[in-house]
């Protein structure tokens, strides 16, 4: 972390376990997300006069470029925290899906799909089914008759644009599922 975690204990004592136990919880967020600027964390056990056993809140605020992020765990929706190591690993459970998912966006790991390939027939062999394309980086790729979607084989013409889908055959590159390209596409 850039700057030291600072942990506050309200409405209970401070103690060296407890501290511990968020020391090492931030740590594992440090090594999750290594540009963590900033990380505070708030125990406190709010209603002690209202419960046999304490009812432990934590809330973290961290402190990332551009964001801070927060998990406030509520006690009122979290009766299972009666144990202070529980709501402590809880809140940093929640922390940790909230740095991957930012973490994940700010790397722009959104999942995109891939253009397939494009180029114009430049050859055209009807009778013998077949004919080559050039590709946008100027290669000649060979195709079959029975790669060409929506059977559109007979209505293709030298200077069609078309997508298709690269492999190696046998003799070099070929293309399959040809697919003529409409009015309006993407290109790469």
């Amino acid at each position: 972390m850039q700057l030291p975690l600072k942990i506050t204990f309200r409405d209970i004592d401070r103690s060296d376990a407890v501290e511990a136990a968020v020391r090492q919880e931030a740590e594992n967020l440090d090594k999750l997300y290594d540009r963590i600027m900033n990380c505070h964390v708030v125990v406190e056990a709010p209603h002690k006069h209202q419960h046999k056993g304490n009812i432990y809140h934590v809330r973290i605020d961290v402190t990332v470029p551009g964001k801070e992020l927060v998990v406030d765990r509520d006690p009122k929706k979290h009766q299972a925290h009666e144990d202070v190591y529980l709501a402590i690993s809880d809140a940093f459970d929640a922390m940790s899906r909230q740095l991957k998912e930012y973490a994940s966006r700010s790397r722009s790991d959104v999942k995109t799909h891939e253009v397939p390939p494009h180029g114009r027939i430049s050859e055209l062999f009807i009778d013998e089914g077949y004919g080559t394309i050039e590709s946008s980086d100027g290669r000649d790729i060979y195709f079959h008759e029975n790669s060409v979607l929506d059977a559109e084989f007979d209505k293709l013409e030298t200077g069609t644009e078309v997508r298709f889908v690269e492999e190696l055959g046998e003799k070099g590159p070929q293309a399959s599922t040809v697919k003529v390209i409409g009015k309006h596409h993407l290109l790469d």
